[in-house]
C-alpha cells in the first residue's frame, strides 16, 4: 500500500479539490458547499470501513470519540422536546409569550432557535469529518504527497488573486459575495486566503529543510519550493492585506523556522537553511520597501473603525441569556438581530461575531466549552510529543501541522475561517497528521 494512490487516497483528493473548488465560501452558496458535503461521503465510509477492519480505531480512540461528540452537538440540539422542558430552558420566554398572545399552545420544539440552519451546520461537519477519518488510515508517504496537493494549491490560489488584482479587481472572482478590488484567489474572503498561507507555510519550510537530509540530487527541488513559496506568501500577505494574516506572518516564520531546524537534525544551521531564512529577510524587506504604507492603512482603526469589537459585548451579554444550553448551532444571525442596539443599526450584515469561541459560546453554550477544552487537551498532548520526537518525514509534518493548527486557532479569535469548507477540510488534515504524533511512527511500528 506505501506510495501508492489507493481507494481512500483517491477519495481524499476528491474532497480536497472540491473543496478549493467549491468551498471558499460560507453561506449564500448552498448548491457548491452541499457538492463538497457529497463528495465527503465516499472517503467517509471508505476511511471508517479501513479504520474498523485494520483494528487502526483502537489507536485513536480520543479522538474519534471527540469527533464523535462534535457532530452529536447540532444533532441533539435538532430532538424534538416537549413544552415542559423546552419552555423551562433559557432564552425562551420570548418564545412562549409570543404563542399566549397568539392563542397558542407551546407543542414539541428543539433546544435550537434555527432548526434548517442548525441541520446546515450538521452537514457543514461532514468534509473536515471525512478528511479527519480519512487522513488517519494514510500512511505517511501518501500524507506528504496530499500536502504536496495543498502546497499546489495555495499557489495556484495566489496566482489567482494575482490575476484578479492585475485586472483592477474587477475580474476572475469565482464568489459573488466576493469584494470587488480585494485579492482573494478561490476564496469569498481574502482573510481566508491569508489564512491558508500562514498556515501552509510550515510544511513547506519543514518539507524543505527535511531534504537536507538526503543525500541525493531530488532533495534540492523541496529546498527551492520551500525558498520560493516564502516569497510567495509574504508578497502575497503583502498584496492581500489582511491584518489577521499580517499579524500572524511573524510567529507563523518563528515555528517554521524551527520546524524546519528540527527537520534539518538539529545541529548547526547549514547554508541552505540559512538560505531559507535569508528568504524571509529578503521578501520582507521588499514588500517592506514597496509596499508597506497600503499595509499601515489597513491598521488605521480612525480612518476605518472595527465594528466586531464593539459588538462583542453584545454577543456576550445575549450569551448569558442562552446558558447553559445555548441557542442553538447557525441561530446567531437571529439572535444577533434581537439584541441589537438601534443606535448600532446601520446599512452593514453582521453575519457573524467574527469570534468563533464566542459565537460558539452564544449557540451551544456549556457542552461547545467542554469540548473546547477537551480539544485543547488534546491539542496540547499531541503537539508536546510532536515536538520532542526525533526527526522523520512523518514527525516533520506533525510539526508543521502543529503550527497550522495553531494559526488557525489564532486567527478564529478574530474572524470565522474553519466556516469555510476548504480551511475546515485542511484543519481536519492538519489535526489527522497530529494525531498520529501519540503513536509510534510508521519506521518504529515496522510498517
Amino acid at each position: 500500500m506505501k506510495g501508492q494512490w489507493d481507494g481512500v487516497a483517491i477519495a481524499a483528493l476528491v474532497l480536497l479539490a472540491f473543496s478549493f473548488v467549491f468551498g471558499g465560501a460560507s453561506r449564500e452558496h448552498a448548491l457548491r458547499l452541499a457538492m463538497v458535503e457529497l463528495a465527503a461521503l465516499p472517503l467517509l465510509v471508505i476511511g471508517l470501513s479501513r479504520l474498523l477492519t485494520t483494528g487502526q480505531w483502537r489507536n485513536h480512540r480520543f479522538a474519534l470519540g471527540l469527533t464523535a461528540l462534535i457532530a452529536a452537538v447540532p444533532l441533539v440540539q435538532l430532538i424534538p422536546l416537549p413544552p415542559a422542558i423546552w419552555t423551562g430552558l433559557a432564552g425562551r420566554s420570548e418564545m412562549v409569550l409570543a404563542l399566549e398572545l397568539a392563542g397558542l399552545q407551546p407543542g414539541l420544539a428543539p433546544v435550537t432557535l434555527s432548526p434548517d440552519l442548525t441541520w446546515q451546520a450538521f452537514l457543514a461537519l461532514l468534509p473536515p469529518i471525512a478528511a479527519f477519518v480519512g487522513m488517519l488510515s494514510l500512511n505517511q508517504a501518501t500524507a506528504t504527497r496530499i500536502i504536496a496537493v495543498y502546497l499546489i494549491a495555495a499557489v495556484l490560489s495566489v496566482l489567482l488573486g494575482a490575476a484578479q488584482l492585475a485586472s483592477g479587481g474587477q475580474q476572475l472572482y469565482v464568489w459573488a459575495t466576493t469584494a470587488a478590488g480585494s485579492v482573494n484567489g478561490l476564496f469569498a474572503n481574502r482573510n481566508h486566503l491569508a489564512t491558508l498561507l500562514v498556515v501552509m507555510l510550515p510544511f513547506a519550510v519543514a518539507m524543505g529543510a527535511a531534504s537536507l537530509r538526503r543525500r541525493h540530487d531530488d532533495r534540492r527541488l523541496p529546498l527551492w519550493f520551500g525558498a520560493v513559496f516564502i516569497g510567495i506568501v509574504v508578497i502575497g500577505l503583502a498584496a492581500i492585506r489582511s491584518r489577521a494574516g499580517v499579524i500572524l506572518l511573524g510567529p507563523s516564520i518563528v515555528l517554521s523556522l524551527l520546524a524546519g531546524w528540527i527537520a534539518a537534525g538539529r545541529g548547526r544551521p547549514g547554508p541552505a537553511l540559512i538560505g531559507l531564512a535569508a528568504a524571509f529577510v529578503v521578501a520582507i524587506g521588499a514588500v517592506s520597501i514597496v509596499a508597506l504604507p497600503p499595509i499601515l492603512e489597513r491598521f488605521d482603526s480612525q480612518s476605518a473603525p472595527e465594528g466586531r469589537f464593539e459588538n462583542w459585548p453584545i454577543v456576550a451579554g445575549a450569551s448569558d441569556a442562552y446558558l447553559p444550553l445555548g441557542s442553538g448551532i447557525g441561530s446567531f444571525d437571529a439572535v444577533f438581530r434581537s439584541v441589537e442596539p438601534l443606535e448600532t443599526l446601520d446599512p452593514t450584515f453582521f453575519n457573524h461575531a467574527h469570534n468563533d469561541y464566542l459565537e460558539l459560546w452564544l449557540e451551544a453554550g456549556w457542552p461547545a466549552a467542554a469540548l473546547l477544552i477537551a480539544f485543547l487537551i488534546w491539542y496540547g498532548r499531541r503537539t508536546w510529543a510532536a515536538w520532542r520526537a526525533g526527526t522523520s518525514r512523518e514527525r516533520d509534518l506533525q510539526r508543521a501541522a502543529s503550527v497550522g493548527i495553531l494559526m488557525m486557532l489564532a486567527h478564529s479569535a478574530v474572524d470565522y475561517p474553519l466556516r469555510t469548507a476548504t480551511l475546515a477540510v485542511l484543519f481536519a488534515v492538519c489535526a489527522a497528521l497530529l494525531e498520529k504524533a501519540g503513536q509510534p511512527s510508521e519506521r518504529q511500528a515496522g510498517r
